[in-house]
């Protein structure tokens, strides 16, 4: 019976009892009551999170998956009432909430949704426990590493023993997945899979340097940087593809997504006691950890999404220099196309050093991690700095690959994503809900989640105060950039200055249909289909050079012209106010023929 195989009172022991849970249950069997799907926070690509409830009869514990455990879910193998047996975990208080974090586990009984088994309760932790660091048998989270596997270390390392370590103890070894600023006194064991140059900054109130590093280890990445002192402290000592541990104190922080690809809610900031060591065994650290998106699902992601592609070379162009318009600097690029078994090609550019020494031959495997999506073309990627490229790597994915593209994939066409927004459903792209304005205000479309839907209307005034703003003229950038004393602008983040700005839009227009009136935030590529194909850069200097006339005729020109939009709606705070934004991802003119086609069809279907 499923009820004699729980390890009744396993949670208590986790939780109130950390030093003798190994000896009491080595490997927890525990019913699972509730399954949740959290969204995402890493941004469209990002990993799927879920939030799960178990239950050893006596309590129930609320815990989260690691990514590396959603096969069970996405598998259809973990359902409520399922009875798992828990291989590996890590038991956290977070903010008085006791969370076990399920790294590993095996579903033993799939019994599709019954009773729950007994009465359990919430678990209560005596206030003098401390649930960290706890794991199932063969956990390699908590795994005690001895003085004969890790050389002697500085006194400051923290570590933690139990009664599994030698009798000369060892720091206990974190996993990745598991840090956040409630995690203290802890030791990761992760290898350098990107390491980033130093960059300096200049601002009135100081200047500093910095560099960054990804980490990787079994249980997921992170990225951790370090300022001034630190970074000359560590930049010759961290080497990409090296192995290290890494000890506290050292800084967790919630992550600025947009300068991390990385799906992780945290970051690392070294400081002046952190403990940083070259580890001798490299054996059981990843090199790489990807999460691939098709390239048919691109055109499901957002403009400016990061992710990682998987896909066969098609096509490699010859390395082509570019110049920048206003800073004259040059730039060396080469596209690839890359296809897969969805039927899809696209193109990625890469750049600098990459382009120049790329020598993969057509039909080779090429996996891209951190490449950003633009919608030119439909849709298209860029390699970012911070990317790396593998060219037939040894992983599933690519072995996969490789075998549909000898048996069959060699003669297949290919589809691109070009005039994705028309496509629609046709090509098996998103169609998205088309609705009125007043539709779009009744349904308080994007109040609870991001929403994305198709209007129809006219653009009836545009704001034309601070239409643009001047942005970085590097590459791929787009940063905004402030005028110093010397008459150029200065990108912080390029850490280079310019002899003048390159303009993008950042518009706001009202729009109107036959329901009621909407405020839209047009960036850049939309807003220059809005003007009539004028750039940002061409309206700032009619107004420097006092051409009002001329400027006013252009907004003017623009007025009253009848678009499909496609938006994207998402509440946004503003101060202490929230309230619902609407971004324009893409517009297209009116194709009449087609509209008067689907008002034919909604008047037919109204009339059966």
């Amino acid at each position: 019976m499923a009820e004699q195989q729980i390890t009744q009172g396993a949670l208590n022991a986790i939780f109130n009892d950390p030093d003798h849970v190994n000896d009491r249950f080595p490997v927890p069997v525990l019913q699972c009551l509730q399954i949740k799907t959290l969204e995402a926070k890493g941004g469209a690509g990002g990993p799927e999170r879920y939030r799960v409830v178990f239950s050893d009869i006596r309590n129930y514990v609320q815990c989260m998956l690691a990514t590396q455990a959603n096969s069970v879910v996405h598998e259809g193998k973990l359902t409520r009432g399922s009875i798992v047996r828990i291989r590996q975990y890590q038991a956290n208080s977070v903010k008085g909430k006791n969370i076990l974090i399920i790294l590993d586990l095996e579903v033993i009984e799939e019994l599709g949704a019954p009773d729950k088994i007994g009465e359990p309760v919430g678990l209560e932790v005596r206030p003098d426990a401390q649930p960290t660091n706890i794991g199932g048998a063969g956990f390699y989270g908590v795994k005690q590493e001895t003085q004969e596997q890790k050389p002697a270390v500085s006194k400051s390392l923290p570590t933690r023993t139990n009664n599994h370590s030698s009798s000369q103890g060892g720091a206990t070894i974190y996993p990745i997945e598991a840090l956040s600023p409630y995690a203290h006194k802890w030791t990761i064991k992760a290898r350098v899979t990107s390491k980033s140059d130093i960059r300096t900054w200049h601002k009135p109130s100081g200047e500093g340097k910095l560099f960054s590093v990804n980490l990787l280890d079994e249980s997921g990445e992170i990225k951790a940087t370090a300022f001034n002192e630190q970074c000359d402290a560590f930049y010759d000592l961290l080497q990409e593809g090296q192995v290290y541990y890494i000890s506290s104190p050292c800084r967790v922080n919630m992550a600025k997504k947009q300068f991390t690809n990385l799906p992780n809610d945290y970051e690392l900031t070294f400081e002046r006691d952190t403990v940083v060591e070259k580890a001798e065994g490299e054996s059981n650290v990843p090199q790489v950890r990807f999460n691939f998106c098709t390239i048919q699902e691109l055109q499901s992601v957002d403009k400016d999404a990061t992710v990682d592609i998987i896909g066969v070379l098609k096509e490699v162009s010859e390395v082509n220099q570019i110049i920048s318009k206003s800073s004259g600097k040059p730039y060396e690029k080469r596209e690839l196309t890359l296809v897969d078994d969805t039927g899809y090609s696209v193109r990625v550019t890469v750049w600098g050093k990459t382009a120049n020494n790329f020598d993969a031959a057509p039909e080779s495997v090429i996996a891209l991690k951190g490449t950003r999506v633009s919608d030119f073309g439909g849709r298209s990627l860029s390699l970012l700095a911070s990317g790396t490229m593998a060219v037939d790597p040894d992983i599933p994915e690519a072995h996969k690959l490789k075998g549909w593209y000898d048996s069959s994939g060699r003669n297949d066409a290919f589809q691109t994503h070009n005039n994705l927004a028309s496509m629609g459903a046709a090509t098996g792209g998103r169609q998205d809900q088309i609705l009125t304005i007043s539709e779009v205000k009744e349904q308080n479309i994007g109040m609870e989640d991001t929403a994305y839907f198709t209007l129809k209307a006219t653009i009836v005034y545009i704001k034309q105060d601070n239409f643009a703003y001047p942005a970085c003229a590097n590459e791929g950038c787009n940063k905004k950039v402030v005028e110093v004393g010397d008459g150029t602008w200065r990108c912080e983040k390029c850490d280079v200055a310019h002899p003048r700005p390159q303009w993008r839009y950042i518009m706001t227009v009202s729009v109107a249909d036959h329901t009621s009136q909407l405020y839209l935030s047009c960036f850049d590529e939309v807003a220059r289909v809005v003007m009539n194909g004028k750039s940002a850069d061409e309206l700032m200097d009619m107004r420097n050079n006092d051409q009002d006339q001329e400027l006013t005729a252009e907004f003017e020109r623009a007025n009253c012209t009848k678009f499909s939009f496609r938006v994207r709606a998402k509440m946004d705070t503003f101060g202490d106010a929230q309230r619902i934004r609407y971004q324009v991802q893409s517009v297209q003119h009116m194709d009449y023929k087609a509209e008067a086609a689907r008002l034919a069809e909604l008047i037919q279907q109204m009339s059966m």
